[in-house]
Parts: C-alpha cells; sequence; structure tokens
C-alpha cells in the first residue's frame, strides 16, 4: 500500500492543542522591564520536566533538511518530560504528531497531523506525544529546552522509538 500524503496545516494553538503549546508572541501577557528598554513575552510555556528526577537543559539543535517527499516511518516521545522547540532564525519548518493508538503502545498512524511553523512559531511536546524528529526546510538551529535525568546515557526511559517497516505517509513540500 502506497503512503498517503499528508496536508500540511497552518500552526495555530487551536489546532495544536492536543498535542502541546505552540510558542509564539501572538495573546502572551507583555511586562515591560529593565526601566522599559526591554518586552518581556511572559510564560508562554510550560516545560514538565521533574519526572523521575528530572532537571531542565537547553540544547541547540542544528537541523538539516530531509530528502522530498519527506518519508513518515517512524515516530518517538518522551514520556517523562516535555520538549520545547525555538527556532533561532525566521524560516520556516514543519512539525508532524500523531495521537496514541487505543493500547497506548504505538501512534496512531490514522491520525497523522504536519503543520507548517513560521519562523518566529516554536512548539512544546506534552509529554508521552508522539511526533517526529525535527523537519526543516532548510539549515536551521533550534533552542531545545527539554530533560536531562538520573539515569545518564545508559538506556534512555524518557525516549521511545516507533518504526514502520515502510513509509506510511509522505509530506510533499
Amino acid at each position: 500500500m502506497a503512503p498517503r500524503t499528508l496536508a500540511i496545516e497552518p500552526l495555530t494553538k487551536a489546532g495544536f492543542a492536543p498535542f502541546g503549546t505552540v510558542i509564539e508572541r501572538d495573546g502572551a501577557e507583555i511586562v515591560m522591564i529593565n526601566e522599559g528598554t526591554t518586552t518581556r513575552y511572559h510564560a508562554l510555556s510550560d516545560v514538565d520536566v521533574a519526572s523521575g528526577g528530572g532537571r531542565p537543559i537547553l540544547s541547540i539543535f542544528a537541523g538539516t533538511p530531509r530528502p522530498v517527499p519527506i518519508a513518515i516511518s517512524m515516530m518517538e516521545r518522551h514520556p517523562l518530560g516535555a520538549q520545547a522547540f525555538m527556532p533561532l532564525s525566521d524560516r520556516e519548518w514543519l512539525v508532524v504528531v500523531a495521537p496514541t493508538n487505543g493500547d497506548d503502545s504505538a501512534p496512531d498512524f490514522d491520525g497523522l497531523r504536519c503543520f507548517r511553523a513560521r519562523g518566529d512559531q516554536g512548539v512544546t511536546y506534552a509529554p508521552n506525544v508522539w511526533h517526529h524528529p525535527l523537519l526543516v526546510l532548510q539549515p536551521q538551529d533550534f533552542l531545545i529546552a527539554d530533560r536531562a535525568g538520573p539515569e545518564g546515557e545508559t538506556g534512555n526511559p524518557n525516549l521511545q522509538e516507533h518504526w514502520e517497516d515502510a513509509p506510511v505517509a509522505v509530506v510533499a513540500v
């Protein structure tokens, strides 16, 4: 069976709500700070990382584009913490997510959704949300807020991957 082509939706707070939070200035609480020289867009997203003794960390991911059409044959999730992605340049990028199937063991590939994020929008994946790894349309860096835990580098209980033998969907950009 040929993989289906995913429609690309604009990233909106309402459309992405089942999967996490859209990080953007629109609708944010605004606080003027630093003697009125800086606008603070306050508390754009929570990043829950405390489960299992986790602590918050910041990283930079340097993404490179995948071959097009982009084949979707795997998804990942992080059961012990949220993960936030914020682009460091004004370039569009893609977000592919899926609900969990009925027995909670795999993504529901029939429910796959693809969002086109503007370069001024980030996302926070809620804990346990199935998502595709970073999908950029051109080389791009991201500031990442996520969880580091006491488990160290041996075994990572906060990363679950699900692979299919063949692509279940493609994204044509």
